[in-house]
């Protein structure tokens, strides 16, 4: 079934290549430490991959710390050379922690990026270390995967035992992911991420960065712009994070966000013809929540045997809360679990978690979340503190709160621990970083982005008034206005505004 989701729609990309563009990518020769000569140096040899793509492979240190031990990964890159006049190379992060900037790039850079910067610029996507093509991160086979991701526990949720039980199973992953990963799983934070950026930047020949950021990659660049504040080119960070959140506010205010999501949808549905609620908006409320609590006990039995529980479900109802434009499937799956039909909600949650029909998956995704997220924050599993945290995120959220809460239990006993403090990124010396936030962005809620460019020495906020997770080319023509000519001219406004 095709789903109406422009975040997984797939863009055609040019055939016409460039004069410019070369077959080898000349570093910048800058003066380097001799333990990292060799990573700023390399040259990187581009190969043709179809379709106007060229692909090549860099190589990093797998610990930055050590870079001189001769343990490396492997980052894999796919570019799109400018059809124009060129400005230099712009690298860009879809977001995750986990997804693929090499994907996102071959199949979809028309939504990644409009015409106008695939004209002045190399458009790189790579995947971060820990990420699909590059070394990344090895968990669980398929079967075993279905189970961590759609199991059912055996008790009730929020007592002792289902916090054992869950920390059990949680406990089982990481070790498994330590097992099948080796020593890369310790190193997939994303500080060694921008480190890495930087090393690309070189390799790419560029002497500053230019990077445009969705979502976590918003974090991803600002941790580039706190590192390395003298290199930084033109970074526009869409649908932003706060660097400085906790773990449980990040689960606060996004259960927060997709709560207001999930009205506004109800708002424009109860408008429409073809809605399967009727009454207000309170009461579509109330009949979610009544179901999401009803499958909870009494789960729902799909065609291929899977039972959908609280947690898929609220995946299902996530997953087209993204964007507006899938407003009208969301319904079509709220119509069939209530008429007692699981498949669609199943074809929903397996969109979401990147499981194919055939019960593969087509990506890392989701352990390459989970093992960034778990070294990238600090986690708590004390039972008492998580049921404060749980209280507070239900009364933040009342319908679907209860369904996100407990988010520290898969990290608390991780393999690897964070160390570090989570604070402010205010990149001081940065030129002008642009960072753009969506009024009603469910999953990098609005406020965040208010509190990235006031902690930025040098950020400029760019507001849009509308629904939907992030904003730069599936907004309006003010955005992709206001980013097009920082990205492409330097031109950064001189105040928001507010598209």
């Amino acid at each position: 079934m095709a789903l109406v989701l422009t975040m997984a729609l797939s863009g055609c990309v040019s055939l016409f290549l460039p004069q410019q563009a070369q077959s080898t990518s000349v570093p910048t020769g800058e003066k380097v430490s001799a333990d990292l000569e060799p990573f700023y140096d390399q040259v990187l040899k581009w190969k043709d991959c179809g379709s106007g793509l060229q692909c090549t492979t860099a190589s990093a240190p797998l610990d930055w710390a050590d870079p001189g031990s001769g343990d490396t990964v492997d980052l894999a890159l796919v570019r799109h050379p400018a059809t124009g006049s060129r400005v230099g190379s712009l690298l860009v992060n879809p977001g995750g922690p986990g997804g693929s900037g090499y994907d996102f790039v071959k199949d979809s850079l028309d939504y990644a990026t409009d015409a106008k910067l695939q004209a002045g610029f190399d458009v790189v996507g790579f995947d971060p270390r820990g990420v699909g093509r590059s070394s990344a991160v090895s968990c669980y086979e398929p079967a075993e995967m279905d189970e961590y991701l759609y199991g059912l526990p055996a008790t009730q949720r929020g007592s002792d035992a289902w916090i054992q039980e869950l920390a059990a199973a949680a406990a089982d992953f990481g070790a498994a992911c330590q097992q099948n990963t080796g020593a890369l799983l310790g190193h997939v934070d994303s500080i060694s991420a921008a480190r890495d950026l930087d090393l690309l930047r070189a390799a790419l020949g560029d002497e500053k960065l230019n990077f445009l950021g969705y979502s976590y990659g918003t974090f991803l660049g600002a941790t580039y712009a706190d590192l390395y504040p003298d290199r930084v080119g033109r970074l526009a960070l869409d649908g932003a994070l706060d660097p400085a959140t906790t773990n449980a506010d990040v689960t606060r205010v996004q259960a927060t966000g997709f709560e207001n999501a999930l009205r506004s949808y109800l708002t424009d549905c109860l408008a429409g013809e073809e809605c399967p609620f009727d009454g207000t908006v309170d009461d579509a409320m109330n009949t979610i929540g009544a179901l999401l609590a009803s499958v909870d006990v009494s789960p729902i039995s799909a065609t291929d045997g899977r039972r959908l529980g609280a947690n898929s479900l609220l995946t299902a109802i996530i997953y087209p809360l993204y964007q507006a434009a899938a407003w009208p499937n969301l319904s079509e799956m709220f119509d069939s679990v209530l008429r007692g039909d699981a498949d669609l909600a199943f074809q929903f949650a397996d969109g979401y978690n990147g499981r194919s029909a055939d019960g593969t998956y087509s990506d890392n995704a989701t352990e390459a979340f989970m093992a960034i997220n778990c070294v990238d924050y600090s986690y708590n599993d004390d039972p008492a503190s998580m049921r404060a945290q749980a209280a507070e995120i239900e009364l933040a959220a009342p319908t679907i709160g209860k369904y996100m809460a407990y988010g520290d239990i898969g990290c608390a006993n991780w393999p690897y621990k964070f160390e570090g403090e989570r604070t402010a990124i205010a990149a001081e010396g940065a030129d002008p970083i642009l960072v753009i936030g969506t009024t009603n962005d469910p999953a990098t809620p609005y406020v965040w982005a208010e509190n990235l460019s006031e902690q930025l020495d040098s950020g400029q906020l760019v507001t849009y008034t509308g629904e939907g997770h992030t904003a730069y080319n599936k907004s309006n023509a003010c955005v992709n206005s206001a980013v097009d000519d920082y990205l492409l001219k330097g031109t950064v406004p001189t105040a928001d505004p507010k598209c």
